[in-house]
């Protein structure tokens, strides 16, 4: 997929890699010559623990309401809505999950994500938190995906999330899968 070129609404961007595949769709890093971005390709893959909808219809209305809440998040530049194609900001840096493999992770990583947490449930919301989807970047952490649920206590951070924020047993089964 290296140096492929992949469009969006006819616009032709230079794929530089792969940065991810999730639940939804495979994220590419891309370039149009003078800036990088992300673009997400929409994917209809079976997912065995989660049901969709429609998939494009569900990004964008949680980007929405995530904006809205106040979340930290890449800009949504573009949408192909033929193509199953989003567009977003590039936030540059290593994943929450890269910075705990390498036990880098800033202390303020968690007052940052305790801190979207109180505005989350304020609105009766979760997002995924495993760490693949936060970056911080410039003192600020971003969530990186758009994906967000109906608050479910049994998913929230501090009953779910909290256990891939560090070398807990489930990160690091996390890690030899990943290896495997």
């Amino acid at each position: 997929m290296q140096n492929r070129e992949i469009t969006l609404n006819g616009k032709p961007y230079i794929v530089q890699r792969l940065l991810g595949k999730g639940k939804g769709g495979y994220s590419y890093l891309v370039c149009d010559g003078a800036k990088q971005y992300v673009l997400k390709q929409i994917h209809h893959e079976p997912c065995d623990y989660y049901q969709f909808g429609d998939k494009l219809a569900a990004e964008l209305r949680d980007y929405d309401w995530l904006r809205t809440v106040g979340v930290p998040m890449p800009e949504l530049y573009a949408v192909d809505t033929a193509a199953e194609r989003l567009l977003k900001e590039y936030i540059e840096g290593d994943t929450v999950c890269d910075l705990v493999k390498a036990d880098a992770l800033p202390p303020v990583c968690l007052n940052q994500i305790r801190s979207i947490c109180r505005k989350l449930y304020a609105a009766g919301l979760n997002i995924d938190y495993f760490p693949t989807n936060f970056i911080p970047c410039g003192g600020v952490l971003y969530y990186v995906d758009y994906e967000c649920n109906a608050y479910m206590e049994q998913w929230d951070f501090e009953h779910w999330g909290i256990q891939y924020w560090s070398k807990t047993p489930a990160f690091l089964q996390y890690l030899r899968e990943q290896e495997s």
